[in-house]
């Protein structure tokens, strides 16, 4: 119903861009339009000082030998957040781990449901919508994004920022952001035993975790505010100088 007006607009306007190659290539297969279309990613603000993690926060949830697995979303059914709890219930059996759940949404009821039968609720925790969820991340050791499609996959950025290796589907923008087998890696939508699998290859050497957590920091500083910031503000220094020539 949305789709005359984006036509409209896309074609409208004096300069468009989207967040991913996969989102520019879905706006010409979906939209009416033949425009131009810069790609400038999504950006983040790097945490300046890892070193100092609050083991307080990460002791309220496990002990020194087990691990910290972290979903955020809005809880829609495209985030497929039951398969979070699959993937994490097949790992937890092998390493002993607590799943941190960020966000809330209109699936957060059958999850809690799923908590439930799959009897886990000893070892996931619900913690609702956060403001500033860098706090949660940092004392994470892998992040879960199992999602249907993602434009860009923005969760993802933020997790690898706070040096969180990502285990992700390979759907949409997400081969963009995260690079499989350096800061993470990829699975095909829904197969839950490949994205368990590759969460615990990284968890079960602790210097390959070390290895994936710096390679996610170090993935995430293309995306640096200060290195993206200047490519919008390029676009619009370019469009307006065209506008005022006409």
């Amino acid at each position: 119903s949305f789709e005359p007006v984006i036509t409209f607009c896309l074609n409208e306007s004096d300069a468009v861009t989207a967040v991913s190659k996969s989102l520019k290539e879905d706006t010409y297969k979906h939209f009416s339009t033949t425009r131009s279309i810069d790609i400038i990613p999504n950006f983040v603000q790097i945490p300046v000082d890892l070193e100092d993690i609050d083991r307080t926060l990460r002791n309220r949830y496990v002990n020194d030998d087990e691990f910290i697995l972290c979903h955020v979303s809005n809880f829609r059914k495209v985030k497929r957040v039951e398969d979070v709890l699959k993937i994490f219930q097949l790992v937890h059996q092998v390493k002993p781990s607590h799943l941190l759940l960020v966000g809330d949404g209109p699936e957060r009821y059958k999850l809690e449901e799923l908590c439930r039968e799959l009897h886990l609720c000893d070892n996931v925790t619900f913690l609702g919508k956060i403001t500033d969820t860098q706090q949660v991340l940092e004392i994470a050791d892998v992040f879960i994004l199992p999602s249907e499609t993602e434009s860009f996959g923005l969760a993802a950025l933020e997790a690898m920022a706070s040096g969180v290796p990502v285990i992700s589907s390979n759907t949409g923008g997400l081969p963009e952001v995260n690079v499989h087998g350096v800061s993470g890696f990829l699975s095909d939508v829904g197969n839950v035993e490949d994205l368990t699998k590759n969460a615990l290859h990284i968890l079960s050497n602790e210097d390959r975790l070390q290895t994936f957590k710096n390679n996610a920091r170090k993935e995430s500083l293309k995306y640096d505010l200060h290195k993206i910031v200047p490519q919008y503000e390029a676009i619009y220094e370019d469009t307006l100088s065209k506008c005022l020539v006409l």
